[in-house]
């Protein structure tokens, strides 16, 4: 696979973008004000136990607390492993408001919510995750070949520095790897977690022990592979930065990072200021005629697929199966793009064939598998929907560039003029009820009160002989489409 990473900085921020055959795939922002949190290690207190929702509040310095499940404890701070193997245990058996926790962070916050932690503490490294509390040897599912993934599993057995505890998880990356390279980073990850162990202890609750490395060292770390073939950085003092890095960590791919000087913006070149912007909105057009309509709620994100303009051939199965089948394709690659976690549904047009139905699905779980984001697709239900779900770790692409519209406040719609004026008449009469006042003034948006002037007037006029004051109307040109105010003068 011919991939590309892209590494446009600022100071105020950094944003990557990893490129597949010439077509952009997936972005990561990062700004300094608001650095993600995940993998971040915190020394916590216990704010409040929920015994009814099995969690706890824990305060780890932040605005808002975060929040521990019960089945998210694996082993207190300095206390003896507990059995997860059977049911969650009372959390208040395991927990007491005031008590000091150790805990990282599984999932940024989003919304209103807070981060969601847990005391199963992890620490990545190139190759490997060291688990402090663990015993067992893993290695990633992408590792497909079975030979290599025992040859990974007794090598890490074998190369463990003596008198040091825990479990690994051979990363993707470590497919091929030596004993050498794997015995080098056991002893780097057990030093770092012995020295946050002592800096854990002497710090105060609620104190950041340990942060994750910043976004294009942390790319380096985790994309880097024999696939990339480029990276390419836009601000010398960076790119010399993340060679330092590479030539003492990824010695094999530090000469792949590369110095773009040239003067126009590499998102530019590379087209992936306009993918942004095609992954901020709600319709993406196909290349058939078709399109899809992305809806992100707060519980679940619907695709709906369409077949717009695209009337293919004379036999309309034919034509459903080629949009549902490039519908597949462009909704992987879209919910990449644009980060999208949680509960998904994607509505296909309906297909009588069971052979079309099946092809379509493989389709899909074919470019899913190209996800580096761990997805799981229920398959279709009796209304025919695919339903899957995408775990969410990082806040999603629309979340980060994009808040709530002031006027619709992230509704969608606004009410019409026409129901603006009923709402102008009801708070007329609501005002004239508690005030005396010689004449009322009604301030509204250019839309309502040409309305008003127009088609409403002769309710207007109605309404002014039964509270037996005149009404005055003004435009406020800065007012939002439902925006109004009646002033008792």
């Amino acid at each position: 696979m011919n991939t590309e990473i892209l590494v446009n900085a600022m100071p105020y921020e950094t944003r990557v973008a990893v490129v597949e055959h010439g077509l952009v795939q997936e972005i990561y922002i990062e700004r300094p004000r608001r650095r993600g949190l995940v993998g971040n290690i915190y020394k916590g207190r216990v704010a409040r136990v929920l015994p009814g929702m099995q969690a706890a509040f824990i305060d780890i310095g932040r605005e808002r607390t975060a929040f521990l499940h019960a089945a998210d404890i694996r082993c207190l701070p300095y206390a003896e492993p507990l059995d997860n193997s059977a049911e969650p245990a009372d959390i208040r058996s395991l927990l007491t408001a005031g008590e000091s926790v150790l805990v990282q962070v599984l999932k940024d916050p989003l919304g209103s919510k807070g981060p969601r932690v847990t005391t199963r503490i992890s620490i990545p490294s190139r190759y490997m995750v060291y688990v402090p509390d663990g015993s067992d040897v893993g290695v990633s599912t992408r590792i497909e070949d079975p030979l290599e993934r025992e040859r990974l599993k007794n090598l890490v057995t074998l190369v463990r520095p003596e008198g040091v505890n825990g479990g690994y998880i051979v990363r993707t990356a470590g497919e091929g790897a030596v004993a050498e390279t794997l015995r080098a980073e056991m002893l780097y990850l057990s030093r770092l977690w012995s020295s946050l162990v002592v800096i854990a202890r002497e710090a105060p609750p609620a104190t950041l022990i340990h942060e994750d490395l910043p976004l294009p060292l942390r790319m380096m770390r985790d994309l880097l592979d024999k696939e990339v073939t480029q990276i390419r950085v836009d601000s010398p003092g960076l790119c010399a930065q993340m060679r330092r890095f590479g030539a003492m960590f990824l010695p094999d791919f530090a000469e792949r990072v590369v110095e773009d000087d040239r003067r126009r913006p590499i998102f530019d070149l590379y087209g992936v200021e306009d993918e942004i912007d095609r992954a901020l909105a709600r319709r993406v057009n196909l290349k058939s005629g078709g399109y899809l309509v992305f809806d992100q709620t707060e519980a679940m994100t619907t695709v709906d697929v369409n077949t717009g303009a695209f009337t293919g051939t004379r036999k309309p199965e034919e034509t459903i199966l080629k949009t549902n089948l490039e519908a597949a394709q462009v909704s992987a690659r879209q919910l990449r793009l644009r980060n999208l976690g949680g509960i998904i549904i994607l509505d296909f047009i309906d297909m009588e064939k069971p052979e079309h139905r099946a092809l379509v699905l493989e389709t899909l779980k074919r470019e899913l598998a190209h996800d580096r984001t761990k997805i799981n697709v229920i398959g279709l239900s009796a209304l025919g929907l695919v339903e899957m779900t995408r775990k969410r770790i990082r806040e999603s692409l629309g979340h980060i560039l994009m808040q709530d519209c002031p006027a619709c406040g992230g509704r969608g719609a606004v009410k019409t003029p026409e129901s603006i004026c009923f709402d102008i008449y009801r708070d007329l009469i609501r005002v004239a009820g508690e005030f005396t006042a010689k004449e009322y003034l009604v301030l509204a948006p250019a839309a309502v009160i040409d309305l008003l002037l127009d088609e409403e007037s002769a309710n207007l006029a109605e309404l002014s002989s039964q509270i037996a004051h005149p009404i005055r109307l003004q435009v406020e040109t800065q007012y939002a489409p439902e925006q109004f105010d009646v002033i008792p003068l």
